[in-house]
């Protein structure tokens, strides 16, 4: 089956990680709420398994002392994702963080919207 899923990656200051954890674990909360089907948000722990490859910390633009973020939403369509954030959008819960600073630059955060062509899990 064929999905959709927005993808990020983001740098985000070490000593802001908590304040990053907290607003995710909220969006995280809202999302799968209006229905989406997976909300992951993943810290970086590896970089050096692939020396031949450019890296997340290079590709992010990464300055010392930033943490890389990784994360994805799922959903079951790009229709069902445009509903989704439809519902988002309008939750007020969300709305405390809309007129305070993130605790990451939104201009280094890369993002995309993408169809899988494999998908595999354990049963």
């Amino acid at each position: 089956m064929k999905h959709y899923i927005d993808g990020f990656v983001l740098c985000v200051p070490k000593n802001k990680v908590a304040a990053y954890r907290k607003m995710s674990e909220l969006a995280g909360k809202v999302w799968m709420e209006h229905g989406a089907l997976q909300y992951v948000e993943a810290i970086g722990n590896d970089f050096h398994g692939m020396p031949e490859a450019l890296g997340f910390p290079k590709m992010a633009r990464a300055k010392k002392g930033e943490a890389i973020m990784f994360s994805w939403i799922m959903y079951n369509n790009k229709a069902h994702r445009n509903a989704v954030n439809a519902k988002v959008i309008k939750d007020k819960r969300l709305d405390n963080y809309a007129d305070k600073p993130m605790p990451f630059d939104m201009k280094r955060m890369a993002y995309g919207g993408f169809v899988t062509i494999v998908d595999k899990k354990r049963k």
